[in-house]
C-alpha cells in the first residue's frame, strides 16, 4: 500500500488530491487484474482436461439437483399461474428457467422445466429443484393442484449433469453416440456460460454416451457458477428471503411481465416497470477462502457504510447481494466472531445485459 503521509505540509492540495486519485487508479487495476485471474483458473481447470484427454466438454455430476415429473392435459395452465415464466414457451422451447415464488413476492424455489414432447400424448414435463426442498415443493404442487387433471411424482431414478466446454470455443451441441431415446440434453437456459444440461439414468455413465466428454469434479463446477456470478438452489436463493429482481431472474431469461397473474407477480410486476433495484446478487472475489460464512453477514465500505449482505460461496469465490452504489468499492466483512475483517471486490458479470444498472 503507498505511503502518503509525506505529503503533509510539503505539496499543495491539487497535488495531494492527484496523488490520491493515482492510488485509487492503481488500486482498482490491481483488483481488476484479481478478479481477471480467479476467472481464469477455471478455464485453466477446463483446458487441462481438455489437453489429458481431447474433449471438447466437461461433465460434471449434479447430486444437490432432483427431478419431479409433472404430466396431465392440464399441465400447462397449472403450471402458469405457479410459476414466473410463461409456460407457453415451452411450446416452441424444450427448456426454460423460472422461480415459484410466495404471496409476498420472494423467491421460494429457482426451477429449470424440461419439455418432454412426444413423451406420450399428453403434456409432461420434468422439473429440476434444489434436491433439499424437493419434498417442500412437491408438498407446494399438490396445495395448488385442487381438481385438475395432472400427476405430480419424483424421479429418484433420473441423473442430472452439466457440460460446460473446455475452454471459450463454441464446439456446438454435444454429440450423443448411444441411449438417444432415454436422454435429455438441452443447452442451459440461463446463460450460454453454464453449457448445457443432461438428463439420463442413474446408472449411466455420460463418458459412455457422449463423444469427447471428461467427467469432472462437481466443486470445480460451484466455482464456475461462482466465478461468473449465477446463483442456484437454498444456499444462493433463500426460500422466503431473495427478491427475484435483485436476484437477477430478468437476465437469466425466467420471468415473464406480458404473461398473466401468478402467486406473488403483483411486487415483482411493480419493482419491475418503476425500474428501481438497488441491490443485486453478484461475484465477489475474497482476500482469502472463507468457509462456513453464514448467509446474511453484513457488508460495509472502507468508511463504514452498510454495503449489503453476504449470501453464499466457495473459497475465496461467492455470491454477495449488493448495493450498486457500492459496487465499485473494496468491501469487508467479518469472517469470525474474534472481529477478523475480509476485503472483497465485487464485478459485473460479462453474461449482464451491456446496460445492466
Amino acid at each position: 500500500m503507498l505511503n502518503l503521509g509525506f505529503l503533509s505540509g510539503v505539496v499543495n492540495t491539487a497535488m495531494r488530491t492527484q496523488a490520491v486519485k493515482t492510488f485509487l487508479t492503481l488500486s482498482s487495476v490491481r483488483r481488476t487484474l484479481v478478479w481477471t485471474n480467479k476467472q481464469s483458473q477455471l478455464r485453466t481447470y477446463s483446458q487441462d482436461h481438455a489437453k489429458s484427454g481431447s474433449a471438447n466438454f466437461v461433465c460434471y455430476s449434479l447430486p444437490h439437483r432432483t427431478l419431479v415429473k409433472i404430466y396431465g392435459h392440464e399441465t400447462n395452465s397449472y403450471l402458469q399461474g405457479l410459476v414466473t415464466n410463461d409456460m407457453e414457451l415451452l411450446e416452441d422451447e424444450r427448456c426454460m428457467y423460472s422461480h415459484m415464488l410466495n404471496v409476498q413476492g420472494r423467491t421460494l424455489y429457482d426451477l429449470i422445466l424440461y419439455s418432454l414432447k412426444g413423451d406420450s400424448a399428453e403434456h409432461s414435463l420434468l422439473l429440476e429443484c434444489d434436491s433439499t426442498v424437493k419434498d417442500a415443493i412437491l408438498k407446494h404442487l399438490k396445495v395448488y393442484k385442487i381438481r385438475r387433471k395432472v400427476s405430480v411424482t419424483p424421479c429418484p431414478e433420473l441423473a442430472i449433469w452439466a457440460l460446460l466446454p473446455v475452454d471459450n470455443s463454441s464446439p456446438g451441441k454435444p454429440e450423443v453416440t448411444a441411449n438417444k431415446d432415454n436422454t435429455v440434453l438441452e443447452k442451459d437456459p440461463r446463460t450460454e456460460l453454464m453449457g448445457w444440461r443432461l438428463i439420463v439414468c442413474q446408472e449411466v455413465n455420460p463418458k459412455d454416451i457422449i463423444a469427447s466428454v471428461q467427467v469432472g469434479d462437481t466443486e470445480e463446477y460451484h466455482k464456475h457458477r461462482y466465478t461468473i456470478g449465477l446463483p442456484e438452489g437454498v444456499s444462493d436463493l433463500p426460500p422466503g428471503v431473495a427478491l427475484p429482481l435483485e436476484s437477477n431472474l430478468v437476465y437469466m431469461n425466467g420471468i415473464s411481465f406480458s404473461k398473466g397473474c401468478y402467486i406473488g407477480q403483483e411486487l415483482t410486476a411493480r419493482t419491475h416497470h418503476t425500474g428501481v433495484v438497488r441491490k443485486r446478487l453478484m461475484p465477489v472475489c475474497m482476500s482469502m477462502p472463507v468457509d462456513g460464512l453464514k448467509e446474511g453477514v453484513a457488508l460495509q465500505t472502507n468508511s463504514g457504510k452498510p454495503a449489503g449482505k453476504y449470501r453464499a460461496g466457495k473459497g475465496d469465490l461467492g455470491l454477495s447481494l449488493v448495493r450498486l452504489a457500492h459496487a465499485n468499492e473494496p468491501l469487508t466483512l467479518k469472517a469470525s466472531e474474534d472481529g477478523s475483517a475480509v476485503t472483497l471486490q465485487a464485478a459485473m458479470p460479462e453474461w449482464w445485459p451491456k446496460d445492466a444498472k
